[in-house]
């Protein structure tokens, strides 16, 4: 049997075995009462929903998700999207499997570019923090989470889910907001600092671990924007000296990101940087989901099929 193509580039005429990571693992009873399994797999390149149709008390005791696992199936269309139907699927002998080709960076979908190359570019542009108490702030907040901010999602499902997505988010960000704060004359120190602890309190809301993600307790109890306010908070408290002024700047940037109550922010924008703030985290997550939903589309037609979230189809050009 041959090996299956890389998950951005199967169909429907693939059929195959291959390395991947489950990151969601779901036990569903049919229409004729009969149980099904509903999965998510990723390799590097892209994801996909998988089932097993078939002899299900056999495989649902052989992986769980989080794990990485072997499995053979073939591509079908469902709701115009390529999904897997799998034969057979077991979770992974390293010892046995690296025989075969498998690598653990192969199976864990990651951030188009380079972690060291986004982490520098960070880093150059905190260097040029003007504001000596936001510098602080800024480098303090980065140095601690350091660890996370390499490698966490930007979120568990809609854009940049993926290894490094979080960096890759505040880095673009970063690059669109500099340009914005020239154009409309905003505070560019505070901009950057909106950019780089808007999602922060995410670190705490998701546990990430071997390329699978899911919500902790105080991520579904609290959420990433109260999360995140306190953590800024107990970082200024820290540092002597802070304008009071200042702090109520930058924690309405964290708590109004998201750009409506409606959407979740407990306040709305009220000052050019979080407008700002706001219009580029919603512009740069779109765009990440509007390539995806380009590079993923399995047809070869002019447009993708229709994208639910963004209520559309997509021009290929």
């Amino acid at each position: 049997m041959q090996k299956l193509p890389q998950l951005s580039k199967l169909t429907t005429e693939d059929s195959g075995w291959g390395f991947f990571l489950c990151t969601y693992k779901e036990l569903r009873a049919g229409r004729s009462g009969s149980e099904f399994a509903i999965l998510n797999l990723q390799d590097a390149w892209g994801q996909t929903t998988a089932k097993i149709l078939s002899d299900v008390d056999r495989f649902k005791t052989e992986f769980d998700a989080g794990e990485f696992v072997r499995a053979e199936g073939r591509g079908s269309l469902y709701n115009g999207q390529v999904q897997l139907i799998l034969t057979t699927i077991r979770r992974v002998n390293p010892d046995q499997d690296r025989l075969q080709g498998f690598r653990e960076d192969e199976c864990i979908l990651s951030a188009p570019r380079p972690i060291d190359e986004m982490w520098e570019e960070l880093q150059v542009r905190l260097r040029g923090v003007k504001n000596d108490h936001l510098r602080v702030l800024l480098n303090r907040v980065v140095t601690d989470h350091g660890d996370q901010l390499k490698l966490w999602p930007a979120a568990q499902t809609i854009h940049h889910a993926y290894r490094g997505g979080f960096l890759e988010h505040i880095t673009k960000m970063a690059e669109v907001g500099a340009l914005l704060s020239r154009c409309y004359g905003a505070n560019d120190d505070l901009v950057l600092a909106g950019v780089v602890l808007h999602d922060i309190g995410k670190l705490q809301e998701l546990a990430y671990e071997g390329g699978a993600g899911s919500y902790t307790r105080d991520g579904n109890m609290v959420g990433h924007i109260a999360l995140g306010l306190m953590l800024v908070r107990e970082t200024i408290n820290g540092i002597s000296g802070f304008p009071v002024a200042l702090r109520a700047q930058v924690e309405h940037l964290i708590a109004s990101h998201h750009g409506t109550r409606e959407y979740g922010s407990p306040v709305e924008p009220k000052s050019i940087e979080a407008f700002i703030l706001a219009s580029v985290d919603e512009l740069d997550a779109k765009i990440n989901q509007v390539r995806r939903a380009i590079r993923e589309d399995p047809s070869s037609d002019e447009f993708t099929s229709w994208h639910k979230r963004l209520g559309r189809v997509l021009y290929k050009g």
